[in-house]
């Protein structure tokens, strides 16, 4: 039980990365995610990055994991590679323009990621897929 638990935090937490760009522009990654959305039925070329792909496919294997009996141990270090990759790459931006949202943003994903692998890692008992 434990580890879905872990894994619907790091969903959630998935959803909370700040992003802040040139112009005044900023957005949470759940509003950006209801944008990819929204043009992956109209334009689908514009949303095709590994950037946008990676992510959703991540939270796509979390949520799957959610309902799985015993969460798959693979499928949820799969789901962690590919929103740690985009997460780990906004607190890196963060950090370079020393923007302390965007970095603090990114500290519950990864805070719940490394409590994780830990659990994991302690529980022998979990499925492996």
């Amino acid at each position: 039980m434990r580890s879905k638990i872990y894994n619907a935090l790091l969903l959630v937490t998935s959803l909370f990365g700040y992003l802040r760009w040139g112009g005044g522009n900023s957005t949470f990654l759940f509003e950006a995610e209801a944008e990819v959305f929204k043009k992956m039925f109209s334009n689908w070329s514009e949303v095709i990055h590994p950037f946008t792909i990676l992510p959703l496919l991540g939270q796509a294997l979390l949520l799957i994991t959610i309902f799985q009996r015993t969460p798959g141990k693979m499928l949820t270090y799969i789901s962690i590679g590919c929103l740690g990759i985009l997460l780990c790459f906004i607190c890196l931006v963060g950090l370079l323009a020393r923007d302390v949202k965007v970095v603090l943003s990114t500290i519950p994903f990864l805070t719940t990621a490394v409590l994780t692998i830990r659990n994991y890692r302690n529980n022998v008992s979990s499925a492996i897929i």
